[in-house]
């Protein structure tokens, strides 16, 4: 019996031995490319910011940590952290608010045009940043004719781009983009929830407004949650828009983490410089997104998630 015992246990740990092997080479190709096109390149880019290299002449200097030093004194760098988060609430609450309208209007249709709504809904966000830039730069420039229309008309004089309206123009623009992309999760979410559950809340007298905040709402969170997160996200990786549109004025008003990290390396050839503020945004990433995921968390665990 003792035997028999060994051989089985022998047994089942080459066994085990074999399926971590296994398991080991499925996930290689995965490892290879973190490896390659995340590790190396998140080592070369914290190599950099302790650097003086503009990446095109051979020579530089090792300047620790004088990078990092030089970001608490930049009003450009101040400009962005703060604008990131600016960015960030309108964006979330618009993408959430619009997502949830859009996801509950296309449920609401007919089984046969349906999917045709929610691809119509979807078109925008495969639409080019550059592309749409241009349109809403012509829009509304100084000489625009909707520009002149409001001078002409009624007396208004206004410089679109280069005024208070410019940050909300990209706010529209950005989550008219990205509004449809994130209705398609809540949808999904909502036909996934049972016409049972439904029926028993109708029997309880849960209709209309009622059924969205009590039952609707609450079976969806962990898609909610995700949505959030990658609206919230989208908000330090504004480039294209602002780029293209207002340069980053008026007066820094709308510039952002991507488009200083960009002038930095590549107009102003600090390329170390612009290294050490890419870290600096992943850190405020980091932190604003942990603490978004706690607060969901929290609230996910109130509805039993």
């Amino acid at each position: 019996m003792n035997k028999n015992t060994a051989a089985v246990s022998k047994a089942v740990k080459k066994r085990r031995r074999m399926n971590n092997g296994i398991a080991w080479l499925f996930n290689a190709p995965y490892l290879v490319y973190s490896l390659v096109f995340m590790l190396l390149p998140l080592g070369w880019a914290f190599w950099l910011s302790l650097t003086d290299w503009n990446l095109m002449s051979p020579d530089y200097n090792f300047v620790k940590l004088e990078n990092f030093i030089n970001l608490f004194a930049d009003e450009k760098v101040r400009a962005a952290f703060w604008n990131s988060l600016r960015y960030l609430v309108p964006i979330v609450v618009l993408c959430f608010a619009l997502g949830i309208g859009i996801a509950l209007l296309v449920s609401r249709l007919p089984e046969k045009i349906k999917g045709f709504a929610a691809v119509m809904f979807f078109i925008p966000y495969l639409t080019s940043g550059v592309s749409t830039s241009v349109m809403v730069k012509y829009l509304f420039s100084y000489n625009s004719a909707l520009s002149i229309f409001l001078r002409e008309h009624f007396n208004l004089n206004v410089n679109w781009l280069q005024s208070k309206a410019a940050f909300w123009i990209l706010v529209v623009m950005i989550v008219w983009k990205m509004a449809g992309y994130y209705a398609l999760f809540v949808l999904s979410a909502i036909e996934n929830v049972s016409e049972d559950v439904y029926e028993a809340g109708m029997l309880d007298g849960c209709t209309g407004i009622s059924k969205l905040l009590y039952i609707t709402l609450p079976m969806i969170m962990p898609t909610i949650t995700s949505v959030v997160v990658l609206a919230a996200g989208l908000s330090f990786q504004i480039f294209s828009e602002p780029f293209l549109l207002t340069g980053g004025g008026p007066a820094l008003a709308t510039t952002t983490w991507q488009l200083e990290i960009y002038n930095a390396s590549f107009t102003r050839f600090r390329a170390g410089y612009g290294a050490a503020m890419a870290i600096a945004n992943a850190v405020q990433i980091f932190i604003v997104i942990q603490l978004i995921t706690w607060l969901l968390n929290k609230l996910n665990k109130k509805f039993g998630w």
